[in-house]
């Protein structure tokens, strides 16, 4: 059985995808700067479209965080609707993202993960080349509605401070453009590129001083690559 969402990694700046991803950059350091982690796995449990494996999702890329990459379990947060950690409601993912810009520092790492259902509605706006925006869908969408890609990239990206360096990685459906950055590789690319729905006239005024920020979407091979570290 195949897919029809081709793997993708979209970013705020050009990248040379023929060299390792860095996590990390080679300027961090450890002595002035912090490395921070925040973690999503919806099961939606006793939900229609219940899933199974997006807690196991983020007991993975917290072991691989934390014995890859020198992160601090205590610099993670972590919402899942397991009973035991902050449910991952609307609210909670928001803030959760507005928290992230607002500790992090120029010279710091943040790498944010989701694992849940993404979806799309119709775009309002006009600023989408397909007609439709992409979304994440927290627990309570039912009653409190999706996370469109416009706010993400309002609370989120926007207002991530330069020299900031923020890895996103989403495992959901229609991820690919949910950051609604510029620069776009497929997994049937040779090399990264403008994307070609993305209005360029408009860059300045949607990323302004944003920090570096890639985003990986439905990444099946960087998944396979994390987890071949964490099993061993």
């Amino acid at each position: 059985m195949g897919y029809d969402q081709v793997p993708q990694l979209t970013s705020s700046r050009m990248i040379d995808v023929q060299k390792e991803l860095q996590i990390v950059p080679d300027t961090f350091n450890a002595s002035t700067n912090r490395k921070r982690a925040l973690l999503i796995g919806i099961n939606y449990e006793g939900q229609q479209g219940q899933l199974t494996g997006c807690h196991n999702d983020v007991g993975n890329i917290k072991k691989y965080l934390i014995e890859h990459k020198g992160f601090a379990a205590s610099e993670m947060l972590i919402l899942m609707d397991d009973g035991r950690h902050h449910t991952p409601t609307r609210k909670n993912i928001l803030d959760a993202f507005v928290k992230m810009t607002e500790y992090s520092q120029a010279g710091d790492v943040v790498f944010l993960h989701y694992s849940g259902h993404g979806g799309r509605v119709r775009d309002t706006t006009g600023d989408e080349d397909d007609g439709y925006d992409e979304t994440l869908i927290p627990v309570d969408f039912q009653k409190t509605g999706q996370i469109v890609d416009d706010d993400i990239l309002k609370i989120l990206v926007k207002p991530m401070k330069a020299g900031v360096t923020m890895t996103v990685l989403m495992d959901c459906c229609h991820s690919g453009t949910v950051l609604d950055l510029p620069y776009r590789f497929s997994a049937d690319d040779s090399e990264m590129h403008v994307d070609q729905g993305f209005q360029m006239n408009t860059l300045l005024g949607k990323l302004g001083q944003a920090g570096d920020v890639v985003a990986c979407a439905c990444l099946g091979l960087c998944l396979a690559s994390i987890l071949s570290d964490v099993l061993g």
